[in-house]
C-alpha cells in the first residue's frame, strides 16, 4: 500500500488534515502524520518507509531525501519551494511539486491589510492617506499578483505590473498597465508590492538603485521572500529618505534596529502570515493530496518544479 506522510512542524488545521485523509484514503492509500516535531531525527525516522511526502515550510534537504529510501514525490503545500533541495531530489529521481495558486488570495488580502495599516500611520491617530488614486506597481504578475490587481481595482487604484515571463497582452487584458522593466515600475509607482520568488536571478535584486527611483511618499510591501531584498541598500534608503516606508511579511535581519529607528515607517509581521488563513490551509493541503494521488495513479507531473 502506498504510504503518504504529512510532516509539518507547524501543523495544518484539523479540518485540512481530515480533507487530506479523505483524498488519500479514498485512493486506497495510507496516511501518516508527523506534527509539531522538534528534532530533525524524528523526521529522518518518519520518512524511511513512505512513498509520498507533504510538507509546508519544513526543510527537506539531502539528508532527509537520503533517509527516504522509497520516496517518489514531495509536495510543498504552498507556492514557494526553496525549503526543498531540488538538486538532491532530482539526483534520487524524486518528483517535487508545489501547489500554485492555493494561497494566492490569502497573500493578496494581506498586502492590503499592510497597505492600509502603513498608509494610515500605523493606526496611531495621526493623519494618513488613502489607496484610491494611488499608483500601485506589482512586481511579478503570477497568481498572487493577479489577485492583488483584482483587489486594487476595488480600491480605485491605478495599477501597473512587470513580469519577465508574462506577456504584455496578458497583463493588459486584465486592465493593468504593463511596463517594460522593474526600473520603470519603481520610477512610476508610489507603492510597489513584491511577488517575485527567491532565485539566483532575484536574490538581492531589490536594491538601492531600484528603490531610489521611487517617487516621494514611497512604500514597498514585501509578502514574497526575505532574500529578494538587498538589506544594505534598503537601510541606506530608509536612512536617506524620511518619506520612505517598508512593510514586510518576512522579518529582515535588521528588524530590531529598524523597529527602534523607524517606528512610523517600518513594520514586519511577527512571523510569515501570508498563507495563514483557514481557507488557504485547507486548499493547499487538499491540493497537495490530490496531486500525489494523480501522480501515483496516473503519472501526472503538471506541477513538477525539478
Amino acid at each position: 500500500m502506498t504510504r503518504v506522510l504529512v510532516a509539518t512542524d507547524k501543523p495544518f488545521a484539523a479540518i485540512a488534515v481530515e480533507g487530506i485523509r479523505e483524498v488519500v484514503e479514498a485512493a486506497g492509500m495510507e496516511l501518516l502524520l508527523l506534527e509539531k516535531y522538534t528534532e530533525k531525527q524524528q523526521l529522518l525516522e518518519a520518512v524511511k518507509d513512505v512513498d509520498a511526502l507533504i510538507v509546508r515550510s519544513d526543510l527537506i534537504d539531502a539528508e532527509v531525501l537520503q533517509a527516504a529510501g522509497q520516496l517518489k514525490i514531495v509536495v510543498r503545500a504552498g507556492a514557494g519551494y526553496d525549503n526543498i533541495d531540488l538538486g538532491a531530489a532530482t539526483a534520487r529521481n524524486i518528483c517535487v511539486m508545489n501547489t500554485p495558486g492555493q494561497n494566492s488570495n490569502a497573500v493578496a488580502e494581506l498586502v492590503f491589510g499592510l497597505l492600509v495599516y502603513g498608509l494610515r500611520a500605523f493606526f496611531s491617530g495621526a493623519s494618513g492617506a488613502e489607496l484610491k488614486g494611488k499608483k500601485l506597481g506589482i512586481l511579478a504578475y503570477g497568481n498572487v499578483g493577479r489577485n492583488v490587481a483584482r483587489i486594487a481595482k476595488g480600491f480605485g487604484m491605478e495599477i501597473y505590473a512587470y513580469d519577465a515571463y508574462t506577456g504584455t497582452q496578458v497583463i493588459e487584458n486584465d486592465g493593468v498597465k504593463a511596463v517594460a522593466s522593474p526600473e520603470e515600475l519603481f520610477k512610476t509607482c508610489r507603492i510597489v508590492s513584491l511577488h517575485i520568488p527567491a532565485t539566483a536571478e532575484t536574490k538581492n535584486s531589490i536594491n538601492y538603485d531600484l528603490l531610489s527611483l521611487m517617487p516621494e511618499g514611497a512604500l514597498v510591501v514585501n509578502t514574497a521572500r526575505k532574500e529578494v531584498i538587498d538589506e544594505a541598500g534598503l537601510a541606506r534608503i530608509m536612512e536617506e529618505r524620511t518619506d520612505f516606508k517598508y512593510l514586510s511579511d518576512i522579518k529582515p535581519a535588521r528588524d530590531a534596529e529598524w523597529t527602534a529607528k523607524y517606528p512610523t515607517r517600518y513594520f514586519a509581521t511577527p512571523k510569515k502570515t501570508g498563507a495563514q488563513t483557514a481557507e488557504a490551509n485547507i486548499y493547499a493541503g487538499i491540493a497537495a493530496a490530490r496531486q500525489i494521488v494523480d501522480f501515483i495513479q496516473n503519472g501526472n507531473t503538471q506541477f513538477k518544479v525539478n
